[in-house]
């Protein structure tokens, strides 16, 4: 199967001629919920601002769908590749929430009738009804992300890029972002995020790309580069709690690599049937 977004030898040297990303390839298919991880400065934001026409590869191409990135205007690109900024109000800037829900489509001059359709799809999956009226700077932090969302979901683009979602947010807010990036791959959506948050990325266990001083390190699925120590300390990063958790208990199935609360609760019912089994003689 095609990739539908496909990065060939992509380099970018920045006008003070800091080399952000060198030689990238990377392909990413139809259904798949893609983290780009890294330290600051690896590179993992400047690799994905080219998806989108954000940037323009110094080296190498890059293809959306059918559309070659440096031959393609940014709103066309946008149409296809949308983004999620890690800070809302860089986002939101109309005094109203339905107002903000409908701008990217009428930016991108669909019919009426068509933004009617697709703005009430995004009230609806995001339960935004009681809220139309209301001016987004005077939502929490959470809402307002959540805003910013729900107008990138009415255009509707195949590829949604989330810039660290969960920055700033509590329990509930993560909570929700994870749901949120289900209903996205749910509904047909490519999702790439950008994140430090390995305990995202631990409940997801999507496939995990590393980038570190500007290079891609590792391409795999979580629980397998998770497992990599040394990948992680080249990275400079940290696998979820509850995996450093896992590796300090000698008891624990060490060819396993534990993402979740509930996987270590799975193992240890199994390994109670199992201390049963033994203890009755069966």
């Amino acid at each position: 199967m095609e990739p539908y977004i496909s990065v060939k030898n992509v380099s970018h040297k920045y006008p003070n001629g800091v080399t952000a990303i060198k030689d990238i390839n990377l392909d990413i298919h139809e259904g798949e919920v893609v983290a780009i991880l890294g330290s600051n400065g690896s590179g993992k934001t400047t690799l994905v601002k080219h998806f989108n026409g954000l940037l323009k590869p110094t080296k190498g191409e890059i293809t959306v769908g059918t559309m070659n990135t440096k031959k393609e205007r940014i709103s066309k690109l946008s149409s296809q590749v949308g983004y999620v900024f890690q800070n809302p109000n860089h986002q939101t800037f109309l005094p109203s929430v339905r107002q903000e829900l409908a701008y990217g489509c009428k930016n991108l001059k669909m019919v009426d009738e068509d933004i009617e359709t697709r703005v009430q799809k995004a009230i609806d999956l995001f339960q935004l009804e009681d809220r139309l009226d209301d001016n987004p700077f005077d939502l929490n932090s959470s809402q307002r992300k959540e805003v910013a969302m729900a107008s990138i979901m009415a255009v509707s683009p195949k590829v949604i890029v989330l810039d660290e979602p969960t920055t700033g947010q509590d329990h509930k807010g993560c909570k929700r972002v994870l749901e949120l990036v289900r209903m996205f791959k749910r509904e047909g959506h490519i999702v790439v995020l950008i994140t430090h948050d390995m305990h995202l990325i631990g409940e997801l266990n999507c496939r995990t790309v590393v980038m570190n001083q500007s290079e891609k390190i590792a391409d795999d699925h979580a629980s397998v580069v998770f497992s990599n120590k040394g990948i992680m300390e080249e990275a400079g990063l940290q696998p979820p709690q509850i995996t450093q958790f896992a590796n300090q208990i000698t008891r624990f199935d060490e060819t396993k690599t534990y993402l979740t609360v509930e996987s270590i609760i799975e193992w240890m019912k199994a390994n109670k049937e199992e201390d049963v089994k033994v203890g009755t003689g069966s």
